[in-house]
């Protein structure tokens, strides 16, 4: 029986056999061609790039028909590469400054653009390297003829291992078969783990060599939850997942029971359940599992799939859509926070590829303040959008008052033009997210300048523990029961409810039902989470009475060190829900 710890990005517990894919990255040989055979060459890549983006279209809608148009804009973004006529320029300057085949053209200057995006420091860029395969593998199929698939002809449920997945694959999994995905390359914001977590699979990347590790034919658990992969499980083990799994299961089946039951605890308190979204097809999700509106609108992902920058109309109209299908239940827009791991394809001119700490460098509200016409285009948009619903905008990465003067500055300055075109605009709050330990020391006089604070505990953890999450190495030292966690978000709450402005969470720590009580204690009554969490977040606030959760609060920080304090939050939560999540914690 081996064990590997990998990322989780798609919860679930799966236990099948393993199907490993070969790392079937084609090698084209150089091989030369006649003068008279050079045009030919030219028409066959030309061929192959019409066809694929024909593909790429059809993909696209199918795409969209399952999982919605904006995920289904990936796949804007390969149409996108193939129709940048510099890179098909490559692909005919090779052909005639070297007389060679159009399928060796095609593997050279994508090889060399995949080399150059793995040589970056910056993660994303090293993530999108799994798009270029997609592209190359796609294009020198076109001429090469098809690979012959390890999934094709797959009769029986399996997990599939592989090096990396392109988000083609992803998306064309069966899912009727396919129980989990494990994968050596990979990171949270890869398209195929968005992919995968949007598909329902369980998967876990970052496993850095699972694929030398498992054989196609053996058994395999695969536990989304907490990133571990199990090859060859004993019986003990077996049995054991098995009831996890089934467990889990009927755990899902009975939460979905409370999605019209109220986030009342016991004594008569009522907690607001938010929901985290990317994508504005989201939205229908997030009521459907019961949120009661959206707390933290992601919009950097509006930027990240195509291959230019959304317009003002753009970002309005689907500001607008979101605002709709909420119904008149509140959304919170969190403006542009790029940079660091999230970088725009259309945007590549704003970062300097040269940052040797990216999460410490130009990123967030400081990318925005230094690009004063993207920044005001985002908030016209919001603001007009403002008029058709209850909006809330925040800002993200607020490290000094000055940054927040700032940017609330620019915010009334947009204001009043829009006012002065005779442009409606609603009623508005501003608030700003505390991710930084500086921000949350300063908390009482940031308070003064808000409506409300959000308490992004991603980030905040990181800033304060010094621990990269993505880091398999140290992911363990990632926790948000720190000690010095808790002191900042105690400290946050009461600044908050002192300056009678309000107050929420919406950090993953959010969605750990372990971390709920605790939460609760503190005086935090809105929590903002991903949509597959609310049921269980709501079912430990239907079980227990405010009074208990301020004991349990003022007991877990007493403890000194975040290994207690978790035991200690485990066992409480084990006698107010027993076992019906217990060792389900993502440790954040």
């Amino acid at each position: 029986m081996q064990s590997r710890r990998g990322i989780p990005v798609s919860p679930g517990i799966a236990i099948a056999k393993a199907v490993v894919l070969d790392n079937d990255e084609q090698t084209v040989a150089k091989r030369h061609v006649a003068k008279d055979k050079i045009q030919a060459e030219h028409d066959l890549v030309d061929a192959a790039i019409a066809d694929s983006l024909k593909d790429l279209e059809d993909l696209r809608g199918q795409t969209a028909s399952v999982l919605g148009s904006q995920l289904a804009d990936i796949f804007g973004f390969h149409a996108g590469l193939l129709k940048d006529q510099a890179i098909v320029s490559r692909f005919h300057a090779v052909i005639d400054g070297e007389q060679v085949t159009g399928a060796y053209a095609v593997f050279s200057v994508m090889q060399d653009m995949a080399d150059q995006f793995l040589a970056q420091d910056n993660a994303f860029f090293r993530e999108r390297v799994s798009d270029i395969y997609d592209l190359k593998r796609r294009l020198l199929t076109e001429l090469m003829g098809e690979q012959r698939s390890a999934l094709s002809g797959l009769t029986e449920p399996a997990i599939v291992i592989a090096h990396d997945l392109t988000p083609s694959q992803t998306a064309a999994l069966d899912r009727k078969l396919i129980r989990g995905l494990a994968t050596d390359l990979g990171g949270r914001t890869s398209h195929t783990a968005i992919l995968a977590h949007a598909l329902g699979i369980p998967a876990i990347v970052g496993l850095k060599d699972i694929t030398r590790r498992a054989a196609t034919g053996d058994t395999m658990i695969l536990d989304g939850h907490r990133g571990h992969a199990i090859l060859q499980p004993d019986a003990a083990q077996l049995l054991e997942s098995r009831q996890e799994a089934r467990a889990y299961r009927e755990e899902e089946k009975a939460l979905k029971g409370l999605r019209d039951q109220p986030a009342i605890t016991t004594d008569g308190t009522e907690v607001t359940l938010l929901a985290n979204i990317e994508f504005t097809d989201e939205v229908p999700e997030a009521l459907e599992y019961g949120a009661q509106g959206i707390g933290l609108y992601r919009t950097e992902f509006l930027f990240m799939d195509d291959d230019g920058v959304p317009t003002e109309q753009q970002q309005y109209e689907t500001y607008v859509a979101a605002i709709k299908a909420l119904g008149g239940r509140p959304l919170t827009i969190r403006t542009l926070d790029l940079g660091a791991d999230k970088i725009a394809p259309g945007l590549m001119d704003l970062h300097d590829e040269a940052e040797p700490n990216p999460f410490l460098g130009c990123r967030s509200i400081r990318l925005c303040l230094q690009h004063l016409d993207l920044f005001r285009t985002q908030l016209r948009a919001i603001l007009r959008a403002s008029s058709e619903g209850p909006v809330r905008i925040m800002f993200p990465l607020i490290c000094n008052i000055m940054e927040l003067r700032q940017a609330k500055m620019v915010l009334s300055d947009v204001r009043e033009d829009l006012e002065d075109q005779g442009i409606a605009v609603g009623q508005v709050p501003v608030g700003m997210m505390i991710e930084v330990p500086s921000a949350a020391l300063q908390a009482s006089v940031l308070a003064k300048e808000v409506d409300f604070f959000s308490v992004g505990t991603n980030d905040l953890i990181q800033y304060t523990v010094a621990v990269d999450r993505s880091n398999e190495r140290i992911a363990n030292l990632y926790t948000g029961a720190h000690p010095a966690v808790l002191e900042l978000i105690k400290n946050v709450v009461r600044a908050a409810n002192h300056a009678k402005i309000g107050v929420s969470l919406c950090g993953e720590m959010a969605g750990d039902p372990e971390f709920t009580l605790l939460l609760l204690g503190y005086g935090l009554r809105v929590l903002s989470i991903t949509p597959p969490a609310i049921p269980g977040i709501k079912r430990v606030v239907r079980s227990v009475g405010i009074e208990r959760c301020k004991r349990i609060a003022r007991k877990a920080s007493s403890f000194d060190n975040d290994r207690e304090v978790l035991n200690y939050l485990r066992e409480e939560l084990n006698r107010i829900t027993p076992g019906a999540v217990a060792g389900r914690s993502m440790n954040y």
